[in-house]
C-alpha cells in the first residue's frame, strides 16, 4: 500500500502495520538543502496542507514592502484602514514586531475585519491532492486570521505577541475581549463555509501555550467554541485535528471530552509533558500524529531504532503516524532512512 492508502487506513481506524513516516509539505519546499527525491523514493510520505477559503477585505487595504539589511531581507507589514493603520515587520523569517501594541490597536483590527466576505475555495486542495498522489494526504486549513488559529491563538502568536497577550487577557482588556468575540464569531463562519469543500481532515495550528494560558481559561475561552466549531464539521461529515506540540498534561481531562480527531505534531519529554504511552491511555480513540522528539536523531542508530520501536508500539495499534512537523531531523541523510527502513520490515513494535 502507498503512503496515501496506509494514513487512510490509519484515519478509519484499521489495525497499523506498517506506521507511515511523513514530513509537512512546508519544509519540501522551504529546506532546499533536504535531498527530498531520495527520501521520497525511500518511503517518505507527504502532509500537505490547503487553504480552503477566499477573504475580500472591504475596510482594509494590505501594504507590504521589502528591503535589504546587513545580509537579510527586511519584510514591513502595512494593514490599513479608514479607522487607522498597523504595522509589523520581518527579519528573514522571524517577527521582530506585533500589529497590536496599544489598546486602540485592538479596534483598528477589528475595523480590518468588519464587513469582511469569505467564501469556500477548493482550487488549492484540489491542486495539492493532484500534487501529493499515493505519497500522502491534504489537510484543509483554515488561513485568513493568522495562520489559522482559534482567535485567542490568532491573538498571542500572530498579532498580539506573548507579552502583552498575557497582561491584557489577565486584565480582560476590554478592547481585547470585545475584538475576541468579533473573531470568534468570523471562526464560525469560516468554518460554515470550509466544510463546502471536499477536504474532510480540518486542521487549527493552535500552538497552545498551556503554561500561559492555564486550563480555567483554556475551559472559559477555548472548550466553547471548540464545540461549536465540532458542531459544525460533525453535521457535514468533516473531521478536526488541532496542532498541540506542547505541554499538554493539564488539560488532558479537557482534551479527552472533545471530539477532536487527532492531534497533530504530539511531541513526548523534554518538548512536551505526556508520553506518548500516556496520551493514548488518556485519548485512546484519537489519531495520534506523533512526532519523535528531535533529541532522538542524535543518538546512535541502536538507540534510534529501540525509541522509534516505543513510540509506535506505545501509540498503536491503531490511529497514529509519525511526522517530521516541527523540523527537519539531525543528521536526516542517516537518522531519517534508517526510521524508515525500520518502519518497513513491519510493525516496530512487533520485532
Amino acid at each position: 500500500m502507498d503512503n496515501r492508502t496506509r494514513l487512510e487506513a490509519a484515519l478509519q481506524g484499521l489495525p497499523v502495520t506498517h506506521p507511515v513516516y511523513a514530513t509537512y509539505d512546508g519544509f519540501v519546499t522551504t529546506r532546499p538543502h533536504v535531498d527530498w527525491p531520495r527520501l521520497f523514493a525511500l518511503g517518505l510520505g507527504e502532509i500537505n496542507h490547503a487553504d480552503l477559503l477566499h477573504h475580500e477585505h472591504p475596510n482594509l487595504q494590505i501594504v507590504e514592502t521589502t528591503r535589504p539589511v546587513n545580509g537579510q531581507v527586511r519584510r514591513d507589514v502595512r494593514w490599513i484602514t479608514d479607522a487607522g493603520e498597523l504595522h509589523q515587520w520581518y527579519l528573514g523569517d522571524w517577527r521582530q514586531e506585533h500589529f497590536i501594541k496599544r489598546p486602540e490597536d485592538y479596534r483598528i483590527m477589528r475595523r480590518a475585519w468588519e464587513g469582511v466576505k469569505i467564501t469556500a475555495d477548493d482550487t488549492a486542495f484540489r491542486a495539492s491532492e493532484k500534487a501529493v498522489g499515493g505519497n500522502g494526504v491534504t489537510l484543509g486549513n483554515i488561513a485568513g486570521m493568522g495562520l489559522g488559529r482559534t482567535p485567542l491563538m490568532v491573538l498571542q502568536v500572530d498579532w498580539v505577541g506573548l507579552g502583552r497577550w498575557s497582561v491584557d487577557l489577565a486584565d480582560e482588556l476590554p478592547e481585547m475581549m470585545e475584538l475576541l468575540e468579533f473573531m470568534n464569531e468570523l471562526k464560525l463562519e469560516e468554518f460554515r463555509q470550509a466544510v463546502r469543500t471536499p477536504a474532510r481532515q480540518i486542521k487549527l495550528w493552535e500552538n497552545l501555550s498551556i503554561q500561559t494560558l492555564g486550563p480555567v481559561r483554556f475551559r472559559r475561552h477555548l472548550v466553547p467554541l471548540y464545540s461549536k466549531i465540532l458542531s459544525i464539521l460533525d453535521a457535514a461529515g468533516k473531521r478536526l485535528l488541532v496542532h498541540y506540540d506542547g505541554q499538554l498534561r493539564v488539560i488532558a481531562d479537557q482534551v479527552a471530552q472533545l471530539d477532536f480527531d487527532g492531534i497533530d505534531s504530539l511531541t513526548p519529554p523534554p518538548e512536551g509533558d505526556m508520553s506518548v504511552a500516556a496520551a493514548r491511555r488518556a485519548w485512546p480513540d484519537k489519531m495520534l500524529w506523533c512526532h519523535p522528539s528531535l533529541g532522538w536523531f542524535r543518538e546512535s542508530g541502536a538507540t534510534l531504532r529501540g525509541l522509534v520501536q516505543g513510540m509506535v508500539r506505545d501509540a498503536g495499534p491503531t490511529r497514529f503516524c509519525l511526522m517530521i512537523s516541527e523540523e527537519i531531523p539531525p543528521d536526516w541523510e542517516r537518522t531519517v532512512p534508517e526510521v524508515l527502513a525500520l518502519l518497513q520490515e513491519g510493525n516496530p513494535a512487533k520485532l
